[in-house]
């Protein structure tokens, strides 16, 4: 069991370092190459560099050691570490990044709305991969989360409002030009960091009600090889009782779901809903063999 955790640490560490990297190299590369802001903590570092002409690398550290020991205080020990390793991750990212000819060689011929395209599709990438596996770049996630805690001021509210202060304080060196392509970063980002998120064990739930649901589950385990779950339930017309079956399912397995129950009971009614992750046997682990024809269990 400890090696399990010390393995599955390793990855996470590893993972979180891959992610804030990928993410310095957004910064470096498209955002200080085009005059594009940045929103949170990085968009403040920004800010200070063009001002007072301090390495990125450095105010990251020198302003997340106050937040970082007031988070202290109300993260878990493994958040807190984890937040430190993404932290310096994140620093040592940008340090590199600008001391490599290979971000600096990208040539967009300024063409601000590729810059903002590629901003916010790596930025999201970067941090959707230091997001998923417990990870956070430090700053005002960490404010975030200590506000939600005392306040129950929702992440996505104080996060927003602190975004919002710092692209106006952006103002005081970047055009309303510039500011608005900035926009268009914080909008791609958000949509990629979701997609990074939640893609990896995505699945299909659904609710089945039938009258023949033995047989039901039955053709579903035989043909799918897929596991179901009776729910007892009670109709809101008639007020007969009856089972629900609860089945998850692959994106790709879907169609095939709903051919078995239509061979089984025509009048069924299926329910399907989008499952964001799914952790177990047959959707975290080794893939589940698929059955092309189909035949009625006994």
């Amino acid at each position: 069991m400890k090696r399990m955790n010390l393995y599955r640490t390793l990855v996470d560490l590893f993972m979180i370092t891959l992610g804030t990297f990928t993410y310095a190299f957004g910064i470096v590369a498209i955002n200080i190459q085009n005059n594009l802001a940045e929103g949170g903590l990085t968009g403040i570092t920004l800010i200070i560099r063009y001002w007072l002409g301090i390495d990125p690398a450095y105010s990251t550290i020198i302003l997340n050691i106050p937040i970082l020991m007031l988070g202290y205080y109300f993260l878990g020990r493994k958040a807190i570490f984890y937040t430190l390793w993404g932290t310096a991750s994140l620093s040592a990212g940008l340090w590199v990044w600008q001391r490599t000819s290979l971000a600096t060689a990208i040539n967009l011929d300024h063409d601000l709305f590729i810059s903002a395209l590629l901003a916010g599709l790596i930025a999201g990438i970067g941090l959707g991969i230091t997001f998923k596996f417990g990870g956070t770049s430090g700053g005002v996630d960490i404010l975030g989360k200590i506000l939600e805690i005392k306040k129950g001021i929702s992440m996505g509210k104080s996060l927003l409002l602190f975004d919002l202060f710092v692209l106006l304080a952006s103002l005081s060196y970047l055009d309303v030009k510039h500011m608005m392509y900035t926009l268009l970063v914080s909008f791609v980002f958000s949509k990629v960091v979701n997609f990074v998120q939640d893609s990896s064990y995505n699945a299909k739930g659904t609710f089945i009600v039938s009258e023949h649901y033995t047989e039901v589950a039955e053709a579903i385990k035989y043909n799918l090889d897929r596991g179901v779950t009776f729910m007892d339930a009670e109709g809101g017309y008639k007020n007969h009782k009856k089972k629900v079956i609860y089945c998850i399912v692959r994106p790709n397995e879907l169609h095939n779901l709903k051919t078995v129950v239509h061979e089984v009971d025509e009048s069924a009614f299926v329910s399907i809903f989008d499952v964001n992750e799914t952790i177990g046997n047959g959707f975290s682990y080794q893939p589940l063999k698929k059955k092309y024809f189909f035949k009625k269990a006994n």
